[in-house]
């Protein structure tokens, strides 16, 4: 079984290599789903818009919620392709984590010169 931090660092590997291979400026659903494909090709569990449900006070709401990419049943990963992440996208990630109950998210950026300056490991504080 693999670590949350082998996990990730897969993850990383692989939007990196979608990023090389497709640079910034094209839409999140494109770079949604060739890392969606690269996962699965790392031999990773993945599921693709993960229905999310909204329980609050004990009632279970369908408000349409879907976690992007939900890997190995324990990171969260979302995409983005906007000008700059801002913080209303990490709080995203962080509610996202909060109601799922996993530790770890990544909020991904693809719309930059290097993959790297659009990354964000984000850790759920009520874990």
């Amino acid at each position: 079984m693999l670590s949350e931090n082998q996990i990730t660092e897969k993850i990383i590997g692989c939007a990196i290599k979608v990023h090389k291979a497709l640079g910034p400026g094209l839409l999140e659903s494109a770079y949604q789903e060739c890392q969606f494909y690269e996962l699965k090709k790392a031999n990773l569990k993945v599921e693709k818009e993960k229905p999310l449900p909204l329980v609050y006070e004990n009632v279970k709401l369908e408000c349409g919620y879907r976690v992007e990419l939900m890997v190995e049943d324990r990171i969260i990963v979302e995409l983005k392709a906007v000008e700059e992440l801002n913080d209303v996208h990490l709080e995203q990630v962080l509610t996202y984590l909060k109601l799922t109950d996993c530790r770890i998210g990544l909020l991904i950026n693809f719309n930059v010169s290097q993959l790297l300056k659009g990354l964000r490991r984000v850790i759920n504080k009520y874990y």
